[in-house]
């Protein structure tokens, strides 16, 4: 544990995306991914190609790999997004972990008395079912699914939904997506982005206003952001 006292810390709330910043869920969704493809006859596609797809939501997923791999037209996808769906929600942990460093991050936000939220664009009942099986639930205050408030990022009412049902304060968000720093930008959040996640662009081209490369360096970094840094 950091020397410093728990009470020396700029933010009373810290929020988090899931996918690609919390959990590697790459394998699970890609495997889902993949499982709608067969069913039309389409060439499976890496773990690596399907990263920068995640992050708008299962849906938008689904239409980049169908995309990638010759198209699609309305009705397929909705047929392969329930059967993406369904596959996914029978596999949601089979694959997923925390990143290294997570576990040792979230006891140090406790330790330091911050409370600790969830929004991400993954449906409410998967990352509830997911953060479950990891044992991980217990740990947060608020969860925001894509589909709790009908609107998802970059729209700010999740995060400021997220904020509220943590009790209000400062507050400050980590993501991975262009998704995730508009969204905590239009709720007037500092945001840090993770350089490992799932990128569909270069970290730097976010425009968060810090960038991690491990969680080793999230309570140092969230110490020299500001409340006020946007």
């Amino acid at each position: 544990m950091d020397a410093n006292s728990p009470h020396d810390f700029p933010f009373a709330i810290v929020g988090f995306d899931l996918d690609g910043t919390l959990l590697d869920t790459s394998g699970d969704l890609a495997a889902a991914v993949n499982h709608a493809l067969a069913s039309i006859g389409r060439a499976p596609l890496s773990v690596e190609a399907v990263k920068p797809m995640i992050g708008g939501g299962a849906r938008a997923m689904l239409q980049h790999g169908l995309d990638a791999t010759g198209g699609y037209d309305a009705e397929t996808l909705d047929r392969l997004h329930r059967l993406l769906l369904d596959h996914y929600e029978a596999n949601l942990a089979v694959h997923t972990a925390p990143f290294p460093g997570v576990l040792q991050s979230l006891d140090e936000l406790a330790y330091r008395g911050v409370k600790l939220g969830i929004m991400t664009n993954k449906l409410e009942r998967f990352a509830r079912a997911i953060l479950g099986s990891l044992g991980l639930t217990d740990r947060f205050t608020s969860i925001i699914g894509g589909d709790t408030l009908g609107v998802t990022k970059p729209s700010p009412r999740p995060i400021q939904a997220m904020v509220e049902q943590c009790g209000g304060g400062s507050a400050a968000f980590v993501g991975d997506s262009i998704f995730d720093v508009q969204a905590a930008r239009a709720a007037g959040l500092p945001v840090v982005a993770c350089s490992f996640g799932f990128l569909s662009q270069p970290v730097e081209a976010l425009g968060a206003d810090a960038i991690i490369d491990g969680y080793a360096e999230l309570i140092p970094t969230l110490m020299r952001l500001s409340p006020s840094a946007t």
